[in-house]
């Protein structure tokens, strides 16, 4: 139960968030729960859903992330999220110069989405060798910018939902 009460209020108290540094600060918008709380679309949810799959991976694999050796993408849905992680070292100092965090919100809201497409394409956990060894670096470094930018941003994860 208390578990349960936590995630909800990471959960809550995120979404809230979320949705007010998402948009433009000049831009208005409707305050709506449901669409807050959806696990569908641009919302916190969905994206704290996206981190809790990164970490799903290495509570089945039973051990954290340990460093691999080469890299080897053969699959496109790989290739697109590494390209989509690599701009996080772009992302961050554009929106600390223009003051714009739905920028940043926006950013993970792809990452989380390339992510979720990369999950589907890719089994981490079905292959062996240096691709298996690549896509959990793949979903740790996912989950690393996911809790980096959203802490950015004043929102908190969970690893569980």
């Amino acid at each position: 139960a208390e578990e349960k009460a936590a995630i909800a209020e990471v959960i809550g108290i995120g979404s809230v968030k979320y949705a007010e540094l998402s948009q433009f600060r000049m831009t208005d918008y409707i305050f709506d729960w449901d669409t807050m709380l959806s696990l569908k679309g641009n919302t916190a949810p969905y994206l704290i859903n996206a981190y809790v799959r990164t970490r799903a991976i290495f509570r089945k694999l039973g051990s954290d992330f340990a460093e691999c050796g080469e890299v080897v993408l053969t699959e496109e849905a790989e290739k697109a999220l590494l390209l989509k992680l690599a701009q996080f070292a772009e992302i961050v100092p554009t929106i600390l110069e223009d003051f714009r965090p739905n920028a940043l919100a926006a950013y993970l809201y792809e990452v989380a989405t390339t992510y979720h497409q990369f999950w589907e394409a890719c089994p981490v956990l079905k292959v062996e060798g240096e691709i298996r060894q690549t896509r959990l670096a793949l979903c740790e470094l996912t989950g690393r910018v996911l809790r980096c930018g959203l802490g950015l941003l004043g929102i908190r994860t969970t690893e569980k939902m």
